[in-house]
């Protein structure tokens, strides 16, 4: 089930908040049932199957933590933890990456190995590192006891369930278990759906229509001029950004509706005046989880630069590799792993750098970057880079500027002397504003907590919605979602 669709707007999400706290009136059990029962619901949506999958995840998550908490011995629960990293890592391995490591057995050997065509179920990356965490703070006796319910809550939690955050049990735990956040938090209430409003407002009326010319320009890379080439670059970097950020901050308001914090996952990346500043700012949990569970095992930055230097690198093309099962995410996680590299060992030079200039570079090379991250292949990488380099100059065509028509437009282009104009000036215009909100305001985040809902925010929140709901007809999903 997608966040921007009517039956969840309309449907899910109000009965879903609704019925959880009539349901905690009569027993925590109840409450709970109910809510891991909707977010299955959620997950399963589109495709039921996935959910043999999900549950069978956590009950042997679930088992295998329980079976260490009872074995005394030291060896016995080292042993039940490599049986829990074994089985996380090989259900991923499984349905992620069976393919691809096909694939290029048959390329380095020259076999004829016959590809699987396993079908990726939603999120998996998600709840799988989620509960890779928790498997190892059990380990470490550090996780919270819990019963199943409140465990399969934990794991299935519907609003960061397929495209995070990824939520440790010291974070939601002890939130899930507080009686008084079983009640109605109306303060929290309010501020979550202006949240999920900001979000989907994000997703819908921007990420959606750079996805436009990205979809167009990805299909036409060797027609483009050099300006058009540049202008497809920046359009996947502001589709990406305000389509992640939009479901994080979503997944945040949906969190608060429900009394529950979730961690911040997005905090304004572009305003990165570093590669390190931006990784602590884009898919904040994920960095932090690499961070915990390989970075600091691997010695972190406690045994000389060197192999500070290749932890770093280790961890980058590790989270290269968990975007997708393609050379192009390691070859972009390699890269953003070798400036990390750079920044560390040119720390003090660089800091003297003027700010706006680390900040005009960070921007431009991120936005270089994403290009392997969205391209099929290297061929379809180099190929628009090569475009924003020798294409020649020139004007945007016609089919990015249509991209940003207002409404109605195509009734009065033709009718109005220098009509054939107003796409391009709907264009520069929009683009405008993206940057102006990208770089010089506050985040969404920042905006609700900067003070409670005042009358004309909810007029505000309530027009953005009735917008968005009235644009669902041309729904897409989230770009995070195929990770």
């Amino acid at each position: 089930m997608l966040f921007n669709s009517y039956v969840f707007v309309l449907l899910f999400l109000p009965l879903c908040v609704l019925l959880y706290f009539c349901l905690n009136r009569f027993g925590r059990a109840a409450a709970n049932v109910f809510l891991f029962a909707a977010s299955l619901v959620f997950y399963g949506y589109f495709h039921p199957a996935y959910l043999a999958i999900i549950c069978s995840s956590i009950v042997i998550n679930y088992l295998l933590c329980a079976w260490m908490r009872k074995t005394g011995q030291k060896g016995a629960r080292k042993g039940i933890l490599i049986l829990g990293i074994l089985v996380n890592l090989g259900i991923l391995g499984y349905f992620k990456y069976a393919d691809f490591f096909l694939s290029n057995v048959n390329a380095v050997f020259g076999t004829n190995a016959p590809l699987l065509h396993v079908a990726l179920p939603l999120g998996i990356s998600f709840f799988t590192f989620q509960q890779l965490s928790f498997v190892i703070d059990t380990y470490k006796e550090k996780a919270t006891k819990t019963d199943f319910l409140s465990y399969a809550c934990y794991v299935s939690f519907f609003p960061q369930l397929v495209a995070g955050p990824i939520v440790t049990q010291d974070e939601f735990l002890p939130q899930f278990q507080e009686e008084e956040k079983r009640k109605v938090n109306w303060d929290n209430l309010a501020s979550g759906i202006y949240l999920f409003v900001l979000g989907l407002a994000k997703k819908i009326m921007i990420a959606d229509v750079f996805g436009l010319v990205v979809e167009t320009g990805y299909g036409v890379i060797g027609d483009l001029n050099a300006p058009s080439a540049w202008f497809l670059i920046f359009s996947y970097t502001m589709q990406i950004y305000f389509d992640f950020s939009g479901y994080c901050d979503m997944a945040m308001g949906i969190g608060k509706m429900f009394n529950i914090e979730l961690p911040v996952n997005f905090n304004s990346p572009y305003k990165a005046t570093s590669i390190s500043d931006f990784w602590s700012r884009w898919h904040i949990t994920l960095t932090r989880f690499f961070t915990r569970y390989v970075y600091i095992p691997l010695g972190g930055n406690r045994k000389g630069m060197a192999r500070t230097c290749l932890n770093v690198m280790i961890i980058f093309l590790l989270s290269g590799l968990w975007h997708g099962a393609n050379w192009t995410f390691v070859f972009w996680g390699a890269c953003h792993g070798l400036l990390m590299v750079l920044t560390r060992i040119f720390e003090k030079p660089l800091e003297k750098v003027p700010k706006l200039v680390r900040g005009v570079a960070t921007f431009l090379v991120v936005n270089v970057l994403w290009v392997f991250f969205r391209a099929n292949d290297f061929a379809q990488a180099f190929a628009l880079l090569k475009q924003a380099c020798v294409g020649g100059l020139g004007g945007l065509p016609y089919y990015f500027t249509a991209c940003f028509k207002a409404p109605g437009m195509d009734l009065i282009i033709d009718r109005v002397p220098g009509g054939n104009l107003l796409p391009l000036a709907c264009t520069i215009l929009f683009v405008a504003f993206t940057v102006f909100v990208t770089f010089f305001t506050k985040n969404a985040r920042e905006r609700v907590l900067s003070g409670k809902l005042t009358a004309v925010k909810a007029v505000f929140a309530a027009v953005l919605l009735v917008w968005c709901v009235l644009s669902f007809e041309k729904v897409s999903a989230f770009l995070y979602f195929n990770f």
